[in-house]
């Protein structure tokens, strides 16, 4: 939900019963692209037909290329090449085309300065949203860029219809197929695995993946 919003409320992009035509040409950055907000943000962005979309993201690459479309322009884009390699690389996925729609599903780091260098600000059109507040604001982003944040509390407020609609629309996407959860990983020992699990989490060895734990399997639980 928080990537619906994200794309569809705040940054108003086509929906996907409505997707854009094929001449329409409307890069799409997402930061963050194999995170859970980036990648229902990658799925959904291609049920509205838009392209090109510039995917950034790192170990977990090519999980996200089984998604894009080479053919329409889609590109993926290394993080851990350095800050300048993703500006360029963003760049060079435009090919000279304005950039107004971007996802920061991380919102933290440098991704901010990042978008900052490479959003087109000229002409008041460019629009980004972040999943983080404390992204909101900062002096990385020019003047002329509309920021918004997007959290899924908003299904609670201003997206309650938009919210009851999708919640809907995504049931039947996972009934029919073109829809798909992040990738889980069942963690050994039950509750006795989490300090694990956390300690993969800071150090970034989670990728791409949501860990699941059977309260069934922790020690000393009984049936």
């Amino acid at each position: 939900m928080t990537a619906a919003i994200g794309l569809f409320q705040r940054l108003a992009l086509p929906e996907p019963w409505a997707p854009a035509s094929i001449s329409r040409d409307i890069p799409l950055v997402i930061y963050g692209a194999s995170s859970a907000v980036g990648i229902y943000a990658l799925q959904l962005a291609l049920r509205s037909n838009i392209h090109p979309l510039i995917c950034v993201a790192g170990r977990a690459k090519d999980y996200v290329e089984g998604f894009i479309d080479r053919s329409k322009g889609d590109a993926i884009v290394d993080y851990r090449d350095g800050d300048e390699a993703v500006v360029k690389g963003i760049k060079a996925a435009l090919n000279g085309r304005p950039l107004y729609h971007a996802l920061d599903a991380v919102s933290e780091g440098t991704s901010a300065a990042n978008l900052a260098q490479v959003l087109s600000a000229d002409d008041g059109k460019a629009k980004v949203t972040f999943v983080l507040p404390t992204a909101m604001g900062g002096k990385d982003i020019p003047e002329g860029v509309e920021q918004t944040t997007t959290q899924v509390g908003d299904a609670h407020g201003d997206a309650q219809d938009f919210a009851f609609a999708y919640f809907r629309y995504m049931a039947r996407g996972l009934q029919e197929g073109w829809f798909k959860g992040q990738r889980v990983e069942v963690v050994p020992g039950g509750l006795g695995g989490i300090e694990g699990a956390l300690k993969n989490l800071k150090e970034g060895k989670a990728s791409a993946v949501k860990y699941v734990f059977r309260i069934a399997e922790t020690e000393g639980v009984s049936n």
